[in-house]
């Protein structure tokens, strides 16, 4: 101290000698000022005043004076003090400055981005909370707690989230029971403080480990929802140190996401499924329509196609036994359609007559047997082929109609083609069942035996069905090779659901029997970044681990997990992505708490 009280003389002496326009009494009193006051400043404050009147003095003549301050500024570093870039010590009030790591101040203040520590009267800045979490098939808790204290008020905020689909618990009445040995507290609660979020008060009687119990009814019913594990201490100081001890630490990797915010995307948390995943062949498949769903319409006789219907094109719903086409010969001098209806009109007609009149003469016994027997034979040929004519054909021509209910699938005539008799006219589908045509490397042949279910991937609409959703089942695979295709075909028949057109194409995942059993997680969990996959597993149902895996292989709608993953695991199903952003903001503080 007197070493500084030197230093401040000499300054003001300085001063004093070079500087002709200052006002000597103003500079003695600042400087006595600054002499008499305990140094609760920091040198910062001397480059200050030093460099103040550095301006007042900068007029021709004082460069000595300059060179003067120089020393001065040196004696000072040589004092062993550091102006700039130095780290900071506790000041005598108290209070500390700059970005260096900041220690606990007399008065129990802390500043800057320091990791946060006791305090004087030994308690910390930020509450201790105690975190639940349990599961049912129909709810998730996820409740922040006070340290549970024997005659002591605690205050427990439940989130509570309807299962599956992970939406708040918007109505209910919900009853929370605290039982340690024996001794039952509770508290009941009408409808939820807000969206999803019920705040309890209990003050527990006796002191051990004991369980929380939910009381849900809804307007689905009744449910009970347990938190076994809770421990009621019989002191402050003891519930402290106990839960500082338990606390989840944040690691790097860990994100927070409330539970408000997963309420309203689409969000799912599931443990990994350990379950039979055998090899997966993965190809594409031609849609078509099944063989008993589709027809052919040919034309029976030659002649020109007239359209009987307006707008007959392909995709037109038609009835069965609805009139198509007319295919009329008339006009044409051989193979005359109208010439032969008329033609076996009137041999019909002749045919008919003759056997009436000969019947008669049989029964006066005019004619003979034998004749009736000719007559009658010749009626029936001749109506044979009426009728067969009368039923397809007209005097107009022959009329085509369609087989069965459906659609028009493809038209292969135009209105006033020529057409010959067994050639296709149109054809009539109903698009009920489907046949996948997948076809598959020669090296999966011996595999092909043990396929047993698939999966279909729409890739217009990026959805994905088993063959258990559509109906279907494995038909038949091929034995063998054609010299044009060296690929052995797979047949899969399907009901169609409306997600499918014959013609198009779709991805097939075509799935062996096994036994042996695997980790698997839905691909909406997998991310993918740089060729490396990574998931969120949860820690808490705010607190989320981005980690590291190896996947296998997939069949559309699962992956395999080689490694990274353990079955106790929970991992974020739906809404990955949505933690993945979070992710930007920065790692928060896991004990964080809410401020509802």
């Amino acid at each position: 101290m007197k070493y500084k009280i030197f230093l401040y003389v000499l300054l003001a002496l300085l001063y004093a000698g070079c500087s002709n326009n200052h006002d000597p009494e103003s500079d003695t009193h600042e400087h006595e000022q600054a002499i008499h006051e305990e140094s609760d400043h920091d040198h910062e404050g001397v480059e200050k005043e030093i460099n103040k009147d550095n301006q007042k003095n900068e007029e021709p003549g004082h460069e000595d004076c300059d060179h003067d301050h120089e020393g001065v500024e040196k004696e000072i570093v040589e004092d062993g003090h550091q102006h700039e870039e130095a780290e900071i010590e506790k000041s005598d009030d108290g209070h500390q400055h700059g970005n260096a790591e900041v220690e606990k101040s007399d008065d129990g203040h802390q500043h800057g981005e320091a990791e946060i520590e006791k305090s004087d009267d030994g308690h910390q800045d930020e509450e201790v909370k105690i975190q639940l979490t349990a599961y049912s098939a129909d709810f998730e808790l996820f409740a922040e707690a006070d340290p549970f204290v024997v005659g002591e008020s605690s205050n427990v905020l439940s989130h509570f989230s309807n299962l599956p689909g992970f939406g708040a618990l918007e109505s209910g009445q919900v009853t929370i029971r605290l039982v340690v040995n024996g001794a039952e507290t509770r508290e009941t609660l009408d409808k939820p403080t807000r969206k999803g979020i019920y705040s309890f008060d209990i003050e527990p009687e006796n002191e051990g480990l004991g369980v929380l119990i939910f009381d849900i009814i809804t307007d689905q019913g009744t449910f009970e929802l347990s938190a076994p594990g809770v421990m009621v201490y019989g002191g402050e100081e003891e519930a402290h140190a106990a839960i500082d001890a338990e606390a989840v630490a944040s690691g790097v990797n860990t994100f927070v996401f409330t539970k408000e915010q997963s309420w309203k995307i689409d969000f799912a948390t599931e443990p990994p499924n350990q379950e039979p995943f055998g090899q997966v062949i993965k190809t594409t498949a031609q849609v078509q329509s099944a063989q008993r769903d589709e027809i052919l319409v040919s034309a029976k006789t030659n002649g020109i196609v007239m359209f009987r219907a307006d707008n007959i094109l392909e995709g037109l719903c038609v009835s069965s036994g609805q009139v198509l086409f007319l295919i009329s010969g008339s006009g044409f001098a051989d193979n005359n359609s109208e010439v032969r209806f008329m033609e076996a009109q009137n041999n019909f007609e002749k045919a008919k007559s003759e056997y009436l009149r000969i019947k008669e003469l049989a029964q006066e016994k005019i004619v003979s047997e034998k004749d009736l027997l000719n007559a009658k034979n010749q009626y029936d040929n001749a109506k044979l082929i009426y009728d067969n004519l009368n039923k397809n054909f007209s005097s107009t021509g022959q009329n085509v109609a369609s087989p069965m209910s459906g659609f028009v699938k493809q038209l292969f005539v135009q209105n006033g083609q020529y057409v010959e008799s067994g050639q296709a006219l149109v054809s009539i589908s109903q698009n009920k069942s489907l046949l996948l045509t997948a076809e598959v490397q020669q090296k999966y042949a011996s595999s092909l035996g043990a396929i047993k279910s698939a999966n279909i991937h729409t890739m217009y609409d990026d959805q994905t069905f088993t063959l258990e959703q559509l109906n279907g089942k494995v038909l038949s695979y091929g034995k063998n090779t054609s010299h044009d295709n060296y690929l052995i075909p797979v047949n899969l028949l399907i009901d169609n659901n409306g997600s499918f057109f014959p013609g198009g194409f779709v991805e097939v995942y075509l799935k062996t029997i096994t036994n042996t059993r695997a980790l698997t997680l839905p691909n909406s969990a997998l991310l993918e970044e740089q060729g490396n996959y990574f998931v969120f597993a949860q820690i808490t149902p705010e607190l989320f681990e981005k980690r590291e895996v190896k996947p296998g292989a997939t069949d559309g709608l699962k992956t395999e997990i080689l490694k990274g993953l353990a079955q106790n695991d929970r991992i974020v199903t739906r809404g990955a992505v949505l933690i993945k952003l979070a992710q930007a903001t920065g790692t928060l503080d896991a004990h964080s708490g809410h401020v509802h």
